[in-house]
């Protein structure tokens, strides 16, 4: 991810929640979860990773073209600020990626006649489990 320019500033918005679990009265005082928003719209993207930005976004895609990040694993407000922006990011840098194509290949006959073979074979143990029969 070294090779990604950072998001830029103008476009996160951040709010901090409290958060929910186990924490004891920490958990009830600081408001230590961070809800990060990342304007799709303001990083001006390419057709296609936008596309597959959305595809890989999923659910945290909202109607108004934005991308929210829920952190709250950590304590601290700090540790999860950077939790939620590393994420954000990865998800933006695996957008950029495009997946190669599967080239599709056809088996060689000597493929399809090992593959017979073994099924045969397969075959013939299977019919040696049967009950045995006295004629």
């Amino acid at each position: 991810m070294a090779d990604f320019p950072a998001l830029p500033e103008s476009a996160l918005e951040e709010r901090f929640l409290a958060a929910t679990g186990p924490g004891g009265q920490n958990v009830n005082k600081v408001a230590t979860a961070v809800q990060l928003r990342l304007d799709v719209f303001a990083l001006r993207l390419d057709p296609a990773v936008y596309a597959r930005l959305k595809v890989l976004a999923g659910s945290r895609w909202t109607h108004e073209g934005e991308i929210v990040v829920t952190a709250r694993q950590y304590r601290t407000q700090e540790a999860n600020r950077l939790d939620a922006r590393e994420r954000l990011a990865e998800l933006v840098w695996r957008a950029h990626h495009k997946p190669v194509k599967r080239v599709k290949t056809k088996p060689s006959r000597a493929a399809k006649e090992k593959r017979l073979a073994g099924k045969s074979q397969r075959s013939d143990v299977k019919k040696g489990r049967g009950k045995i029969r006295i004629d």
